[in-house]
């Protein structure tokens, strides 16, 4: 579903401020895959999801997705194949506009637009139905503005609004990160539902060990803008935060004892 392929991006290439992000990174992800992304801070894990999504071009290499080689579209063009969560709750809804607002720009996402805005009853029904899977009592809010909603359950509809039109490639930048210890819990467990039943291939960064260990199919860890770790299957249940401590510090990550990673 995904392939990179000796992907490169250098930042203020040529001057004191160069930085290497991706580093002749390549990786390939089947249909259905949950990946779980590690790494500590600057190993690159951002600027891939970044990458994939076209926020910017890369320097070298290709993005091939579903058997199409998207390396030279334009970050809109590649929407209709990719949702994203970001890591800040704000990110990603429209706060003054009502949850079935925000839902029914969701659901056009990617596609041609006419003049017609009226949210008809039989997507609103869809929309209270999809609500309901939260277990938030959100359904009974649908003329809530957004921006009145905690940040969980922004990151909820977020969620919703990412997967609503089963993208081939959905990305998850630290989306629980910003929130408090029992919210994340409950975003992530929304997150495996939704995941699980609708079998979206994914890629989930985290910095909590203990998350990238419990959810997912397959692990990956980041470091200086390449991967040095690749597991899935049993090799993957087999880890515990122990054995990924040690990887880590072996990989001779600088800060490695101070970095976020670790403390979570």
């Amino acid at each position: 579903m995904l392939e990179l392929k000796n992907i490169t991006k250098i930042f203020n290439a040529g001057t004191v401020n160069e930085k290497v992000a991706l580093d002749d990174l390549t990786i390939t992800l089947n249909e259905g895959d949950f990946v779980t992304v590690i790494g500590g801070n600057g190993a690159g894990k951002s600027t891939m999801l970044n990458a994939i999504a076209g926020t910017f071009p890369v320097d070298e290499g290709s993005i091939v997705i579903d058997g199409e080689d998207i390396t030279k579209w334009p970050e809109h063009k590649r929407a209709k194949f990719i949702g994203r969560v970001f890591q800040d709750p704000m990110t990603g809804t429209a706060a003054d506009m009502w949850i079935e607002e925000n839902m029914a720009l969701a659901k056009r996402r990617g596609k041609s637009r006419g003049l017609s805005w009226s949210i008809v009853q039989k997507d609103r029904e869809k929309y209270r139905e999809m609500l309901k899977r939260l277990d938030l009592g959100l359904e009974d809010r649908m003329s809530t503005k957004v921006g009145l909603l905690s940040g969980g359950q922004r990151q909820a509809i977020t969620l919703l609004m990412a997967s609503m039109n089963h993208p081939k490639l959905l990305l998850l930048d630290e989306h629980t990160a910003a929130l408090d210890p029992k919210t994340a819990a409950k975003v992530l467990s929304i997150t495996r539902e939704i995941v699980e039943s609708e079998q979206l291939t994914t890629l989930m960064i985290t910095h909590n060990m203990k998350d990238a260990l419990a959810h997912g199919n397959r692990l990956i860890m980041m470091n200086a803008g390449r991967i040095i770790l690749d597991v899935s299957g049993e090799e993957k249940s087999k880890l515990t935060v122990e054995d990924l401590l040690a990887i880590f510090a072996k990989s001779g990550s600088d800060g490695a004892a101070n970095d976020r990673m670790l403390l979570t």
